[in-house]
Parts: structure tokens; sequence; C-alpha cells
């Protein structure tokens, strides 16, 4: 079984681990947004790339879920002294691989060979790919006038109103020509934000043909428990778009593709009306407070994922 992974975010980067501790680097690709990527002090950030890269490493923050352990400040610290833009927080590490990403890039390597390049050196040894090469933007329609995706995330806190949600880019982006589709057996959509780190990459017209054809298996894992998202936006986002917050809801919102679907075990009644969709549904603990529980969670993802057919 060769596994693709869709991931973005901190709740996608957790079952991410538990999957690369679970597999061998021949047999899982992580496929990740780059819709919140964004040029920041004329750096190329990559939130989401970086977020997965510092979690496989084992150096991620445990306290943020993002960033570098035992981060320093003294960057951002100088910069709001001057009077600079200090509302993106650029820790002092997190800042040299930022600076050597724009470089890559700026010698004329895609953000796939850059990215390549940044994991090698930090010891990763499982396939992290962007989405895409091209540029793909997620774009937040509120009340107060069309936001980035950083600009409503960070700088705003995710407090204006959403209206809608666009993926500038995304349909004329070509898939990562890295991923070799023939050999995928299994696609895993991570608990990660459906509308915020899971549709950008779906908005990649190949990959949402893709995972339209009738023998590729799909699972995804709710990123709701109870009622609520355990982090993030997720719940606010549905809310406001009017949409129930609810496991049903997330199955829907992939319902044109999916195969199986899996929520926590405290939910375990949602997989009734969930079936009734023609999804196959199983309740497992998808809380993954420690690495443990993401890895328990990755072979309960891979065992149901190999009952699964279309």
């Amino acid at each position: 079984m060769r596994v693709l992974a869709i991931t973005g975010g901190v709740g996608g980067a957790k079952l991410a681990v538990g999957l690369a501790k679970v597999l061998q680097s021949n047999e899982v690709v992580f496929l990740v947004n780059t819709g919140d990527d964004f040029r920041h002090l004329g750096l190329h950030i990559s939130p989401d790339l970086d977020t997965l890269t510092y979690s496989l490493a084992n150096i991620s923050c445990p306290a943020k879920g993002w960033g570098r352990r035992d981060e320093s400040w003294t960057f951002v610290k100088t910069l709001q002294d001057l009077g600079g833009p200090s509302w993106f927080q650029l820790g002092d590490q997190d800042l040299a691989l930022h600076a050597y990403r724009t470089q890559l890039l700026t010698e004329g390597r895609s953000l796939t060979e850059a990215t390549q390049v940044i994991a090698e050196a930090l010891d990763v040894k499982h396939s992290i790919l962007p989405a895409s090469d091209d540029p793909v933007a997620t774009t937040v329609e509120s009340d107060i006038g069309e936001l980035s995706f950083q600009h409503y995330f960070v700088k705003h806190q995710c407090r204006p109103k959403v209206q809608g949600i666009r993926y500038v880019g995304a349909d004329r982006a070509r898939l990562n020509l890295r991923l070799d589709l023939a050999t995928i057996s299994l696609v895993v959509i991570c608990p990660s934000n459906p509308y915020l780190s899971v549709d950008p990459i779906l908005a990649i017209p190949d990959l949402r043909k893709f995972l339209r054809k009738p023998n590729v298996a799909v699972l995804a894992v709710s990123p709701i428990v109870r009622g609520r998202a355990l982090k993030g936006p997720t719940t606010k986002i549905m809310t406001e778009l009017g949409y129930n917050v609810d496991n049903e809801t997330i199955a829907l919102h992939y319902a044109d593709f999916l195969t199986g679907f899996i929520v926590d075990g405290a939910d375990a009644t949602d997989c009734d009306p969930i079936q009734e969709l023609g999804i196959k549904c199983i309740a497992r603990n998808t809380v993954m407070h420690t690495t443990e529980a993401r890895v328990q969670l990755a072979r309960d993802t891979l065992d149901f994922g190999a009952t699964l057919s279309k």
C-alpha cells in the first residue's frame, strides 16, 4: 500500500507524524497546502510546509504546534522597536529557514526542490511535496473586505466574519509533478481545516479528477469532535458560512469522492447518517495529544483504509 496523505496545519501534521512512524519513507507521500504561502519582508514563507517539516523532524514547538522548539525572538523584537511590521511572528531560527528558502527560489529552484533541500538538512526521510509549484493563494471574503489568508488568520486573528473563500490560481495550477498518482492505493485526508487547509489542494483540477476515479479509495479523518473543532477557526467558519458544525457536514463536504470517514469515539452515533450517504464510517480516538495517540490513529486509519474499495 502506498498512501497519499493530504494535509495542512497543526491537526494534519499530528496525524502525519503518526503515519510517518508507521510507514516507511517509500510507503507514504505528504501533499501539503500552499494556499497559506505569502511574501513577508521580502521572504517566501510557507507555514504549512514548515509545520509539517518541523513536526517530522521532531523540532516543532509542543506548546504552539507550529514554529520551532526553543525559539528566540531577537529579530522580531528589534523589528518592532524599529516600527516595522511585527504582526507576523518570525522566530530567529524560523527566519533563517525562510531566508534560505527564498535564496533557493531566487536561484531558480522550485518550491518542491527547496522543500526537499530543507527537509534533508533537518534529516526528514519522508517525502513532503507542496500541492503545486504554481502559486495558489487562499483569499477570505469578509465583512471588512477581501483579505489575504495571513491577514485574516494572523493579523486580524480570525475576527472578521467570513462570507466566502477563494483559492486564487488553483484552477490554473498543476498538481505537483513529482507526485506519481499511478502508485497511490489509498488517499488519506488528515484532520485539517477543510476550508482553509484542504480545499486549496482539492481546488487543483488534476487532483480532484484523480480522487473521483472509481478505483481510488479515499478516507477522511474528521476535525470535529463533540460539535467543535479542537483547534483553529473551523467551527467559526462553518457557522459563518451557514453550515451545521457536525461530522455529517464534513462528510458531505467531501462526499463526491469519499469512500470512508473516521469520527471520534465520542461521536460514534454520527456514523449512522454518514453511512446513509454511502460512505463507510468508523469511530476511533481522533484526539491526538500524545505521540502514542497519533501512532494509534495512524494504524486505525490504515487498517480501515485496507478494507475500503469503491
